[in-house]
């Protein structure tokens, strides 16, 4: 117990535990049934002492004495002073308000849940537009952006309102020029705040993002020289979102070196990474400009043929579309991907793949891929199998 607190029925309880009971819809105490509201607990300063003094004379880590819950009022308070400081111009004052609203929201989860309920994505949203059309180079303004960025991560979802705000032109390209040239924070609240909203808006909402000067760049150049590793997964949603809504997209991708980009990525890249650059990769090569380019890459084919195994499911679907497309096809480029990929041993990995078993497309495109390295077999002939060593074989 870290913040006791009593209801009125004299029963006392961790706040966060009681206050979690009464968000799921159970408004009565848990022992007496008697009605409780959140406003009716009263802090336990006595169990509280004797809880710390406990821990200090048995050289347990000290409970801190807990900081006064957010309430109401004052939630609206703070989001109204983000509100007017934006509309009057004033980025400092902004920057700073939206700052302690982060922190506040970051403090416990009630205090989180309150803001966002006195409507927290919708100022900051709205704050973002109105600063959206002052000049990004400026200190104070970059510096509040960055803030208000910020502070959005805390409260998302975004309903439709917040995401409107978002999507105007000019926070859509605020937003990009933050992603692009801002601080290390900064780009990195950026890049969570695009992959929000690519990944809940429409599709034309979608295909606005990738219609703003230098949305493209931004991404690709995020996972080039990574910032985090959660804003490097950021940009690869959505990359994969703007890849899949338009081939407008995929072929500006692939002009920028994408394929490039998250091959090298996919090399020591975790789980979660690796799920997403495959994704990304195999939308790239919708285009044929991101066919030419990943076929004159070395490392492209070798590194699809690695994570087609021991990633996830997921990415072995991903690894096998992305060789299908590379593999297919009459032209040099296809042919060299052929032999490329029997050097390192797709095709073992294919045959045990559909003996292990996989989806119904992934099926598909695996048995093509056999079939047409099948007829490249006579000239290459040699078999990896240093990615064989543990793997677990119903057979």
């Amino acid at each position: 117990m870290k913040d006791p607190v009593t209801a009125p029925t004299g029963i006392t309880y961790d706040r966060d535990s009681l206050e979690g009971w009464l968000a799921r819809g159970r408004a009565t105490c848990p022992v007496t049934g008697a009605p409780v509201r959140l406003g009716d607990l009263v802090p336990n300063h006595a169990t509280r002492r004797m809880i710390q003094d406990w821990c200090v004379a048995n050289q347990a880590e000290r409970v801190p004495t807990p900081k006064v819950p957010v309430a109401d009022a004052d939630a609206a308070e703070v989001l109204a002073a983000v509100s007017a400081a934006a509309r009057r111009g004033d980025a400092a004052a902004c920057g700073a308000v939206a700052a302690k609203a982060r922190a506040l929201g970051k403090e416990s989860d009630r205090n989180r849940r309150c803001l966002a309920a006195a409507g927290a994505a919708r100022r900051l949203s709205s704050a973002f537009r109105d600063l959206a059309g002052e000049p990004v180079d400026v200190a104070s303004v970059s510096a509040a952006l960055g803030k208000i960025l910020a502070a959005l991560t805390v409260f998302f979802p975004l309903d439709e309102e917040s995401r409107r705000s978002i999507a105007s032109p000019a926070s859509l390209k605020t937003l990009v020029s933050v992603l692009s040239d801002g601080d290390l924070a900064a780009r990195a609240s950026a890049a969570v705040v695009l992959r929000e909203l690519a990944s809940s808006a429409d599709r034309p909402t979608v295909e606005a993002i990738s219609r703003t000067p230098g949305a493209c760049a931004a991404l690709v150049g995020l996972v080039r020289s990574p910032v985090s590793p959660q804003a490097t997964k950021a940009a690869l949603v959505t990359a994969y979102y703007l890849v899949s809504a338009s081939d407008r997209a995929a072929a500006r991708f692939a002009e920028l070196g994408a394929a490039h980009v998250v091959a090298e990525l996919l090399v020591d890249a975790d789980k979660g990474t690796s799920e997403k650059a495959l994704a990304v990769l195999d939308g790239v090569l919708c285009a044929d400009a991101g066919l030419q380019s990943a076929r004159a890459h070395a490392l492209v084919v070798p590194v699809l043929v690695k994570k087609m195994f021991r990633v996830s499911d997921m990415a072995t679907e991903f690894a096998v579309s992305a060789l299908w497309r590379l593999c297919r096809g009459a032209g040099a480029g296809a042919a060299a991907c052929r032999a490329d990929a029997l050097r390192v041993g797709a095709f073992q990995k294919l045959l045990l793949l559909l003996q292990v078993g996989c989806g119904g497309l992934t099926k598909d495109r695996a048995s093509e891929l056999l079939k047409l390295l099948n007829g490249a077999r006579g000239s290459v002939e040699c078999i990896e199998t240093a990615d064989f060593k543990g793997l677990k074989r119903p057979f």
